[in-house]
């Protein structure tokens, strides 16, 4: 018998946590951040105390109550006495992985607390990009996703009670397995195997999946960012598809096809399939996205400012052809030249910066005097291809700024004109915490008397775009009727929606397909 536990992604769009079991094993599918959650308890100033270890995320169920799962220098001796008797709570010995359908945190995120002994199979992409946005990011306890600071309980002189801090010993990496780990060049490995932002790091080689107790497949799908996707488990009962996140509208619809043809060959057991956007009739193709965006940015002529969403090199590539086309920079962060340098390493496709005409990295104004390595490197590597705020001040008409509404605090430094464009191409709000964000965003357009085009207005309590200004976005996420197409090809004998929160969508449009849908709650189990 096999069996699905639902810690995660149950009537929620994130936070997926599917644990599976039978003879041969235990496996995560996924281990996610679950964004909805934190923001219902927490916010900006009010987070999980890092020095309290485990506790916070326990008690606030925010994290699994697996004792046995998590790293040891996050317990205390006494932790887990409070649980063993509480709702939900199990001992879980010998977890034999995660597998990780891409690097988004809503996914991946909660790998952090995992100990460092479970391996995560993952695509190479997939790794090497949780590295490199870990390299570059803020490295908070809850998001070490490829390494993370051993931290001891320590009790200052002068206190009763000890909390958390970091070890001082050497940063621990995390052991990933991919595909086809031998076909990797030297300088991938040499990537994976030194520490970025730390100066200090225990590595563990890449490994290969085939090391896994299960039979696995692992499919290549199209979402919004790059290396991601879906998996399948051959257990006891039959195959087990999980299809993380996908979608068949991108420039790699093809990999979404493949994966349902091959899928659909292995006659599944189970699949357990999004559904993000099932209210959702039809979405934009990328390429409707740069008919769009050209259209508009050729008029324009004054600064341009292009909003997507992070880690969307699909997007980012866009933007890039335009700015060929209209004689622009395409002027990125250092995040995101640190990203496109980590991918060549397995995409030799992917623009080399450096010999890139239409693409400069802008010098943040207020950049630290003393910044940390992998920022140094970006700026050294590529110091002929840096911009400041003066450049884009003196010459505005030469540049497409790609900012989100976080970067909006270099516009007094730049001083933008009031012939400039904000193009926004990425979604709209999704709750009242982005609304007020969008909301400011406004706010900063109008103080600097910036044009928008494809930003959603608010209207009679909603959010919505200019009819005449869509089709700037192209979802990660497949829309209703291709989820449908998805579920009706592959046909397994079960179909679990996760990841959504209009699960009904499934049962109330496939009724009479001869599928078994089960909408499953949080904790639940599903016996196969």
């Amino acid at each position: 018998m096999t069996r699905l536990t639902f810690y995660g992604g149950i009537r929620e769009i994130g936070g997926t946590k599917i644990l599976l079991e039978d003879d041969k094993g235990k496996l995560f599918l996924d281990f996610g951040y679950p964004y909805s959650k934190y923001r219902f308890f927490y916010e900006e100033y009010l987070k999980p105390r890092p020095g309290a270890g485990l506790l916070d995320l326990l008690v606030m169920g925010l994290l699994p109550r697996l004792e046995g799962v998590y790293r040891a220098d996050l317990d205390t001796e006494n932790l887990w006495q409070q649980f063993r008797e509480a709702e939900h709570y199990r001992r879980l010995d010998n977890l034999d992985g995660v597998l990780l359908s891409h690097a988004h945190l809503d996914h991946s995120g909660h790998i952090s607390f995992l100990k460092e002994e479970v391996p995560v199979y993952a695509t190479a992409t997939t790794a090497f990009i949780a590295k490199a946005v870990q390299d570059s990011g803020i490295s908070s306890f809850d998001q070490q996703v490829c390494y993370f600071t051993p931290r001891m309980e320590e009790c200052l002189k002068g206190w009763k009670q000890g909390a958390f801090v970091a070890s001082g010993s050497m940063d621990r990496q995390r052991r990933f397995c991919v595909p086809n780990r031998e076909r990797l060049s030297s300088e991938a490995h040499a990537f994976w195997e030194k520490g970025t932002r730390q100066k200090r790091l225990v590595s563990q080689p890449l490994d290969d999946i085939s090391r896994c107790s299960f039979n696995l497949r692992c499919f290549p799908v199209d979402h919004s960012i790059p290396g991601a996707c879906a998996w399948g488990v051959e257990t006891g009962s039959g195959w087990v598809v999980y299809s993380g996140d996908l979608r068949l509208h991108g420039k790699r619809a093809h990999l979404t096809e493949s994966l349902i043809e091959e899928a659909a060959n292995l006659h599944p057991r189970v699949l357990i399939l999004e559904g993000t956007n099932v209210n959702t009739t039809a979405n934009a193709p990328e390429a409707s996205v740069y008919e769009n965006a050209l259209k508009a940015i050729k008029e324009a002529s004054g600064l341009v400012i292009a909003d997507f969403p992070p880690r969307d090199v699909n997007r980012l590539l866009t933007f890039l052809q335009i700015a060929r086309e209209t004689g622009r920079k395409l002027t990125i962060l250092p995040k995101d030249a640190y990203l496109l340098r980590t991918m060549r390493l397995l995409q030799p496709e992917i623009p080399n910066i450096a010999e890139e005409d239409s693409m400069v990295i802008y010098q943040e104004t207020t950049a630290a005097k003393s910044p940390t390595t992998w920022l140094r490197n970006v700026y050294q590597e590529y110091s002929d291809k840096v911009v400041l705020a003066s450049d884009v001040r003196l010459n505005q008409a030469e540049f497409i700024l790609c900012f989100s509404f976080w970067d909006l605090n270099e516009l007094p430094s730049i001083e933008p004109g009031e012939d400039s464009l904000y193009v926004f191409s990425s979604s709209e709000p999704h709750n009242e915490e982005q609304e007020m964000d969008f909301r400011r965003l406004h706010a900063w357009l109008q103080r600097f008397r910036i044009r928008a085009f494809g930003l959603p207005l608010e209207r009679n309590g909603r959010w919505e775009i200019p009819e005449a200004e869509k089709g700037l976005h192209a979802s990660g996420h497949a829309c209703g009727p291709d989820l449908l197409r998805i579920a009706r090809e592959i046909r397994p004998e079960i179909l679990i929606p996760v990841h959504s929160e209009q699960p009904e969508f499934y049962p109330d449009n496939l009724a009479g397909s001869g599928m078994d849908i089960i909408l499953p709650d949080e904790y639940g189990t599903v016996e196969i």
